[in-house]
């Protein structure tokens, strides 16, 4: 595994408990980065349900961070839609990697929990 790479394959489902213990672990090892993360080891939920968080918003690595206008960025999850958006409330705008990255990790949450919940029900 690269420090890059998703904890949670497709044919593998795990529910949020154990995926959340086993990110932390490859986190540890150094070989998930914490940018990927499918969930959020200081809210113990997944990423997505948690990503509008004062807590998920850095000026200095501009996660949900606008430069321009120095703001948060707001969330925005459709489960249904398994979309994610992240934008400025004041221009609009405000994209950086580091936000690109947190809204594919929200995307890849969404249908993680998807998958859980569908393997518990069945």
């Amino acid at each position: 595994m690269t420090a890059t790479t998703r904890t949670a394959a497709p044919d593998r489902v795990r529910s949020l408990p154990v995926l959340l213990a086993t990110e932390d672990d490859a986190e540890d090892m150094g070989l998930l980065a914490p940018d990927d993360r499918l969930t959020c080891h200081v809210h113990g939920r997944w990423i997505h349900q948690c990503a509008a968080s004062p807590l998920h918003v850095s000026p200095v690595t501009r996660h949900r961070w606008c430069r321009d206008c120095r703001a948060p960025l707001a969330v925005a999850v459709d489960e249904l839609a398994v979309a994610v958006s992240m934008s400025c409330p004041r221009c609009g705008h405000g994209g950086s990697a580091a936000t690109a990255r947190l809204t594919t990790a929200c995307r890849a949450s969404l249908v993680a929990e998807r998958a859980a919940r569908y393997a518990s029900a069945v």
